[in-house]
This record gives structure tokens, sequence and C-alpha cells, in this order.
């Protein structure tokens, strides 16, 4: 029998607030947690000090468990010939806005398994919850958090992907549909994606691994909540769900859209910062996605080109260029404190279920 996950999460309600990275912050993580479900923080983009702020900063706010995501890539490997060329296609963008592009890139995130320092943080913090994005770590690392106390989430878009991270010993699935919002968790994008929708992935999931499975993508109320669990689902994960909230934050531009026509026509593009994400169309998947993918740097490296753009676009005073990750329910999102937006999900599933 799969163990509870309200149980193993330390938490009253099987919801887990997902840990967007730009979006999520420690107002928020806490908001969900003291409401009974799990906040969550993105420390992916944060060395290891920004790490312990934001893990200390959630912690005066909630005495409640809160999640912490990781980013687990495959290091970039740096081709400046390439990186340039990539600059120079994107040259007439900036021009637009009077700017130049950088002269270099950089690898703005550093993967976790390559970051020993990180790792020392969190075995010193011991988080509640760890969570993982884009891959594994070393088995030896994983076993030292566990050891830690920590309860490790892992984020799978394949079967054989969850079964790779089952032998790793991690403790519940999140199965991530192509539905979600945000980057998909595809562990070799190289080899494509397979692109399964969350509730397909969730029942192969349920039918091959011993695992709690957390349904993820295209979830936005407790009628979906439902759906998740009927199918075998020991909880779902959701984020664009909590992008209105007020603790979270989403630029004002970002919550215009996610209000209005676009919320409707998410997609998914590489070229924003070289990893599939899905998100709000807008002049940076237009058109930077119709220019030669073979320049594009590895991630994150291409996505050090993008924020170069966008911050010499908003200089300009134009938001054409904002990067702003939705998913496919996004025109179901509702506007509310996020731990009244919790009630409203643990009441309308109370109603589901009759």
């Amino acid at each position: 029998m799969r163990q509870p996950i309200t149980h193993l999460l330390g938490i009253e309600h099987p919801i887990i607030q997902a840990p967007m990275v730009g979006v999520s912050t420690p107002a928020l993580a806490a908001a969900v947690s003291n409401a009974g479900a799990l906040g969550s923080i993105g420390i992916g983009a944060s060395t290891p000090e920004q790490a312990r702020q934001m893990i200390e900063a959630t912690r005066v706010l909630t005495a409640r468990p809160f999640n912490v995501n990781l980013f687990c890539h495959r290091p970039a490997i740096a081709d400046p010939a390439r990186e340039a060329a990539w600059l120079q296609a994107l040259a007439p963008l900036f021009a637009e806005f009077g700017a130049e592009p950088p002269a270099a890139l950089r690898e703005i995130y550093r993967s976790f398994n390559d970051d020993p320092a990180m790792l020392d943080t969190l075995l010193d913090l011991r988080p509640k919850v760890v969570s993982l994005h884009f891959g594994l770590p070393p088995k030896a690392w994983v076993d030292a958090l566990k050891g830690a106390g920590c309860v490790l989430l892992a984020c799978v878009t394949t079967p054989e992907e969850a079964a790779l991270t089952e032998a790793a010993g991690v403790d519940a699935l999140v199965a991530q549909g192509i539905e979600a919002g945000g980057h998909r968790g595809v562990f070799e994008p190289e080899r494509g994606d397979r692109a399964l929708g969350t509730l397909a992935l969730v029942r192969l999931l349920v039918e091959r691994s011993r695992l709690p499975i957390i349904a993820a993508g295209g979830i936005m109320d407790g009628q979906g909540i439902a759906a998740a669990r009927t199918l075998g689902a020991a909880g779902v994960q959701m984020g664009t769900a909590f992008i209105l909230c007020p603790e979270s934050s989403a630029s004002a531009h970002y919550r215009a859209a996610l209000k209005g026509e676009r919320a409707s026509r998410t997609q998914v593009a590489t070229v924003v910062s070289g990893r599939p994400a899905r998100g709000m169309p807008n002049r940076l998947f237009d058109e930077v996605g119709v220019l030669d993918v073979s320049l594009l740097p590895d991630y994150p490296i291409a996505y050090d080109a993008t924020k170069a753009l966008v911050v010499a676009a908003s200089a300009a005073g134009c938001s054409d260029f904002a990067v702003e990750w939705a998913g496919q329910g996004a025109p179901l999102a509702r506007e509310m404190p996020a731990g009244q937006l919790v009630a409203t999900l643990v009441a309308e599933l109370a109603a589901a279920k009759g």
C-alpha cells in the first residue's frame, strides 16, 4: 500500500503549490502551508547563501512543512562560437530598443548536481521536503538528504524516468503532464519529449510504481483534484492556480496577461531558455521562435540572452518579451489570497467527492 501523501509530507490536504522560480515567495509558500497544504519555494536559481535566506525567511512565517525545489539539469557545455552566433541572431531585436546584446553569455544557474555547497546548506537546514527537477543528483546525495530527514519528491515525465527515480530512492513522484506551465522536467530533452498528458501519465505510473504519485499539469480546481485522485494520484501539484495570489511575485503585466486572451493559448517553446517550457505566447515566442535553433546555446546559457533582451525591452517600456509561464488551465486561474484558495480547493474537492 502506498503511504498517504498527507502523512508522508506532514500536511492536512493533498495539495502542493508548485515551486515556481520568479513567482514563488516565502510569503506564498508560508500562506499555503499555514492553510494545511504544502507550500514551495524554488532555489534552482539561487546561490547557497540566497537559498539559506529564503528557507529562513519562510520559517519565520510558518512552522509547518514546506518544499524546497532544486534544478538537477546536466551542467551546460559552453560553446563560445554558437553563443556568439545566437547573440548575433538576436541583435536586431536588441537594436529595436537601442541596445546591444551582451558581449558574452554566462551559465546563470548552477545545477544542484554540480553544487556541493548547496547540498551542505540543505543538510544543515534540513527542510522537511526537497523536490528535484530536470533529473536526479548523485545517489549518495539522495541518501544524504534522506538521512537528514528530508522527504524527497522528483518530477518525472515518462515511466522510464519514473523507474530511474524510484531506483534512486526518492519518496514520491511528481507526474508532470504536457499541460503544465513552466519548464518541462524531461531528463534528456535532446532525446525528445514524449509529451504525455497528466492523466495518462498518472495512470501509467500508478500501475507501474509502488510510490505515491502526485499529478501536475492543468489542475486548477477541486474538480481537477478529484479527477486526478480518482485515477490513483495521491495528491496534486498546482502552479498556475497560485500565480494570481497576492503573495506571489508575479508582475502586474503577468497578472493582466493571465486574465486575458493569451492565457487560453499557451505554448511550449525551447528558445526562451534552451529547455522546453510552457508559457503565454508573445514576441519572445513568435520572433525568437523562428530563429535557427541549431544556434541555440545550452540551458541555462540561452536563458542569459533572453533575460538580457527582456531587460532591454523593459527599459524601453516594452513588455512584449516578458517571460510569463502558465499551463493549459490558465483561463481558470482565480485571484484570491493563497490561504483562501487552498480552502476553496478543499471545499470543491469535498463537493466533487459527494
